[in-house]
Parts: C-alpha cells; sequence; structure tokens
C-alpha cells in the first residue's frame, strides 16, 4: 500500500533551524573527489581520442568527507572519524575538510593510501563541462592494527558526547559490521535514549543491524536483492519490506532517482515522496551523501522519519542540479520549502 502523507511547511522550516549545533559523527570512507578541467582543443593523431587544454583542478571531499560537509553546510557540528595516508591526496583532503570540520579524529598512516577519484571533465568556452573519464585509485593494502586499535580509541571518545552517528561506508574494507556495532554500543551508553545511527553502505548493507534508518538508492536495492524495481511499484514494496526485515532497521529510505523517494516504516504504510525540482538531473554524484546528512540531522533534531524524508528529497532535488559533489545549505533549503509551499 502506497500512501502520500504531507507535513506542514513551517514545521520542515522549524527542523532546519533546529540542525544548528546539532553533533554528527560521521564514521566512514574519507575519499578524495577530484575534478580536473579542461577546454576540447583537437582530436589526436596519435589515436582517436579528444587533446583537452588543461584549465584548473579543484579537490573536495567525498564519501565520508562529502557527508560531513554535508552537515556542516546545513549547520550542523561535523565530526569525522576516519583514516586518511600520510600521502599528497591525503593532505590535500584534511585541507580541504579542516575549515567546516573537526578532523581530529581522523587517524592518518604512511602505510595508508587516500583513495582518489579523479574525473576528467571537458567543454567548450560556452558550453558546460561534461565528464568525459573516471580514473579510481583504490586503497589496497591492509589497514594496520594500529590504525583499527586508535580508531576505537576515537570513537569511544567521540560519540560521548555526539548527537548523532552516519556511517558511510563505500567498501573500502575500513568500515565494518563489527566496528558499526562497537559504535552503537558506545552511542547508546547506560540510562539514556538511543541517538539516531544512519546507514549508508554501497555493497554490504544486509550485513548490518538494528540502525535507525538506511538510505540506499534503488540500483543498490536491485544488487542486493537480484531484482529488477523499475516502475513496478509490487516489487519496490516488496523489497523495501525485506529490506526492513532483514536489516531490522527503524526505517528505509529508498531513493530513486527521477522517481522520488519511498520510505518503509514497520506497520505503516509506505510513503511516495515525489521527486522535487526538475526530473532533468545535471549530476547525481554524492547526492546520497547530502540524503542521508539531511536525514540524520532531521531525526536528531527530533524530527519523525516521515518528516526527515520530506526535508531530504528538498536537499537531493536541490543537489542533483548541482554539477560536482556539491553541498546543500540549510538557507537553500529554507528557500525550497518556501517556494514549493506556496
Amino acid at each position: 500500500m502506497m500512501a502520500r502523507p504531507d507535513v506542514p511547511g513551517d514545521r520542515l522550516l522549524a527542523l532546519v533551524d533546529d540542525f544548528a549545533g546539532v553533533r554528527v559523527a560521521v564514521l566512514g570512507d574519507l575519499l578524495v573527489d577530484e575534478f580536473i578541467y579542461g577546454q576540447i582543443s583537437r582530436v589526436s593523431r596519435e589515436a582517436p581520442v579528444l587533446i583537452l587544454e588543461y584549465d584548473s583542478t579543484d579537490i573536495v571531499p567525498g564519501g565520508a568527507g562529502n557527508a560531513a560537509n554535508n552537515v556542516a553546510a546545513l549547520a550542523g557540528n561535523a565530526i569525522s572519524i576516519g583514516i586518511a595516508g600520510e600521502d599528497e591526496p591525503g593532505r590535500r583532503l584534511l585541507e580541504s575538510m579542516r575549515p567546516r570540520i573537526d578532523v581530529r579524529n581522523i587517524v592518518t598512516h604512511k602505510a595508508l593510501t587516500t583513495p582518489t577519484k579523479t574525473r576528467i571533465l571537458a567543454g567548450g568556452v560556452h558550453s558546460a563541462k561534461q565528464q568525459v573519464v573516471r580514473v579510481d585509485r583504490a586503497a589496497r593494502a591492509p589497514i594496520p592494527e594500529a590504525v583499527r586499535a586508535a580508531v576505537a580509541r576515537r570513537i569511544l571518545s567521540v560519540l560521548g558526547r555526539a548527537d548523532a552517528l552516519l556511517v558511510s561506508d563505500y567498501g573500502t574494507g575500513f568500515v565494518t559490521p563489527a566496528l558499526v556495532r562497537s559504535a552503537q554500543r558506545t552511542l547508546r551508553g547506560p540510562g539514556t535514549a538511543q541517538p539516531p545511527v544512519l546507514v549508508d553502505s554501497r555493497y554490504a548493507l544486509l550485513d548490518y543491524r538494528r540502525m535507525t534508518m538506511c538510505t540506499p538508492n534503488e540500483s543498490e536495492v536491485e544488487q542486493l536483492l537480484d531484482v529488477r524495481i523499475g516502475e513496478n511499484t509490487r516489487v519496490l514494496e516488496r523489497a523495501g519490506r525485506q529490506l526492513l526485515e532483514r536489516t531490522a532497521a527503524a526505517g528505509v529510505l529508498i531513493t530513486r532517482g527521477s522517481r522520488g523517494m519511498a520510505l518503509f516504516e514497520p506497520d505503516r504504510p509506505t510513503v511516495h515522496i515525489p521527486i522535487f525540482g526538475s526530473d532533468q538531473i545535471a549530476d547525481v554524484t554524492g547526492a546520497g551523501d547530502t540524503v542521508i546528512a539531511t536525514m540524520t540531522l532531521a531525526l536528531a533534531a527530533g524530527g519523525t522519519a516521515l518528516e526527515a524524508a520530506f526535508l531530504a528529497n528538498y536537499a537531493g532535488g536541490l543537489v542533483v542540479m548541482k554539477r560536482g559533489t556539491a553541498t546543500v545549505s540549510a538557507e537553500e533549503l529554507k528557500q525550497a520549502i518556501r517556494g514549493d509551499r506556496r
């Protein structure tokens, strides 16, 4: 059964105001997103490829770094817990995060390689740059035990003062179900209510249990459950309910691109939220990080799953209209709510 309830705009605006100062511990895979821009010069005589005249390079935090960046952009207090190499990408990553994010709990080590995704974009003088190719440099070396022990100490230190935990697992091997279980126990604490725990796992969502919310996209769900959803709402319904049962999560939010989002909660009708804004998406890079950052802040600020999903839908609709790994500010989010509720 699909429901389409609404949430008053004033309530959503008040929740966004309450994002300010919410302390979110972001535990996950720190990546470097590198964007190299150039102008098309000519076709090479060496091979049937374009020659680009180099213009500029941008380095921005990716993966859990982008999730933390989105928390900060929305006026939350982002505390990053992760690992990075003592290499040039790692140094540039920390440098790019430091102005807005607490990076004191990122463990660096000379044996680590900082994962880097290099995107090369090309275009004419008067045209938008389009991605031509992407080069990934993965972290292949095992993580030293000393690094894992140092991370465990950071988790104990940070989670005692956090209002929420956001887990971003991009599949590098750093984030594990055991690590997240330990973090959940630390966050819970004796005699206190459980702060929200949200998990975004690219490949291993079914290995995690008892989170407040998980936010897979539709293609990830299809791969996890070996199904094809498309326009078939019955398959979508079964998939969402199956994820709820297998993860024992309090909620599942499936992001569906131009089809919007679907929110699943136990013993409640499924809620379909149409896409906000244009369905002519400019760039989906890092959009999932924006969605889970918004959800985390909204839940930590006292919002319901439905209210958080509405806010995440607004934020996701805004960020996919931006090029590259982008963020959404609290003011942009409020303007979108006001404009949509006129």
